[in-house]
């Protein structure tokens, strides 16, 4: 809430500031580009990138991610889980728009004197606190309330994060793999120990985010390593029946590689300064009147990209698609090399509803699925004034008989 407010408020005083909104967007709709159809996956911002990278990172991040899934299981019914995605998605599509509204204010503000360019600033993460100490800042309680804001969403994303990365740890590596049954006063302290490594790892990615291209980008190219494996293996569960254990394990270590390669190598070429992302023009002809600064207007010099390796040179949108194809690639394949799965044996509930019409008759013959499904046609039909009773239930190899009998009231 703290945060939501800060960027409400720095919205309005922003806009307050300016003027009026027609001011605001003769200055800065020129920034508003939704006509890039460039198929070129090696441009930053492109409508194919963000819509097909965007809509991939964002499934993940609210299907399979630990920290949401964590959420909808503590709901008590699966009608609340839906309904806090449809919250969570409103409130989402509001926050991010008001920071590019807020974006636009920025530009409005610095049209003719770019703050970066002038040496005013280091960084273009800096422009946000500059136009908040210069615009509000003689405001008692704003520059506070923006960093508590700030403070806020970190902390709020990083405390998440640290407790379900230590929660998994435990569980899935130190009680699954490694069998250990620790007590609840020892797993609890490990817990907390995981989470103070992991904040102390954390801290040490300040130095890389330093040195790269923006925290954005930055944030989602490193995020999409976890996201795109994690989808990559549940996507592959659901959509490819065949699939195993051994084909998702290969394939979650191929994907993770894949796209941790591609990612690192993007950041580095970075960092190295053997590529920089392309910008949109800006203006410094009222720098001298405005602070007193002279500035030579020249073009920036972009480096030659031609000699770096493809796939380092690819907009961070597309490292999470790069993911899950690897994952749906690697793991198909090798299940069917290694022994494809039997449909005919297979709980069908595992398998998305859409491709059921194809599963073979023998898979709807599962016991649980048989169990679940006699349940659901009971209850389904006592509602609607029917009574069922079963009376006998057998299962063989292929095949499944049950015997029930049923009488209207």
């Amino acid at each position: 809430m703290v945060m939501f407010l800060s960027v409400v408020i720095v919205v309005i005083l922003g806009t307050s500031t300016l003027g009026n909104l027609s001011y605001l967007w003769e200055k800065s709709s020129s920034r508003i580009i939704l006509s890039n159809f460039s198929p070129s996956l090696y441009e930053r911002h492109t409508v194919f990138g963000v819509v097909i990278g965007g809509l991939v990172y964002w499934t993940s991040f609210n299907a399979v991610n630990q920290t949401m899934v964590q959420r909808y299981l503590s709901l008590p019914s699966e009608k609340k889980a839906k309904m806090s995605i449809a919250i969570f998605t409103i409130g989402v599509s509001l926050f991010v728009s008001m920071c590019c509204f807020t974006g636009l204010i920025i530009y409005a503000t610095y049209f003719d004197c770019d703050p970066l360019t002038a040496g005013r600033i280091k960084a273009n993460d800096q422009l946000l606190p500059l136009f908040v100490m210069e615009t509000v800042g003689h405001l008692r309680g704003v520059p506070g309330l923006f960093i508590a804001g700030v403070f806020g969403a970190a902390l709020s994303s990083l405390s998440v994060v640290l407790n379900s990365t230590s929660m998994v740890i435990l569980e899935d590596f130190v009680k699954g793999c490694m069998r250990m049954n620790l007590q609840e006063k020892r797993a609890t302290v490990f817990v907390k120990v995981v989470a103070l490594i992991l904040g102390i790892m954390a801290l040490g990615f300040v130095y890389i985010v330093e040195r790269t291209g923006g925290v954005l980008a930055t944030a989602t190219s490193l995020s999409a390593i976890a996201a795109g494996t994690s989808f990559g293996v549940f996507t592959l569960g659901m959509l490819v029946p065949w699939s195993n254990s051994t084909g998702a394990i290969v394939g979650a270590i191929s994907g993770f590689l894949m796209s941790g390669w591609v990612s690192f190598g993007g950041q580095y070429v970075q960092a190295a300064g053997l590529s920089v992302p392309r910008k949109l023009p800006v203006s410094v002809e009222e720098c001298e009147v405005k602070y007193g600064l002279l500035v030579n207007a020249t073009q920036p010099v972009y480096p030659d990209e031609s000699h770096i390796f493809p796939l380092f040179r690819l907009s961070y949108h597309w490292i999470t698609p790069i993911g899950v194809f690897t994952v749906l690639t690697v793991g198909s394949i090798i299940s069917l090399i290694s022994g494809k799965t039997d449909v005919r044996y297979m709980d069908p509930d595992l398998i998305s509803p859409v491709l059921h019409r194809f599963l073979p008759r023998e898979t709807f013959r599962y016991e649980g699925y048989a169990i679940r499904n006699m349940r659901h046609t009971e209850q389904h039909n006592c509602d609607d004034g029917f009574k069922i009773k079963v009376t006998s239930f057998d299962l063989k190899e292929d095949s499944h008989r049950s015997l029930a009998s049923s009488e209207e009231r």
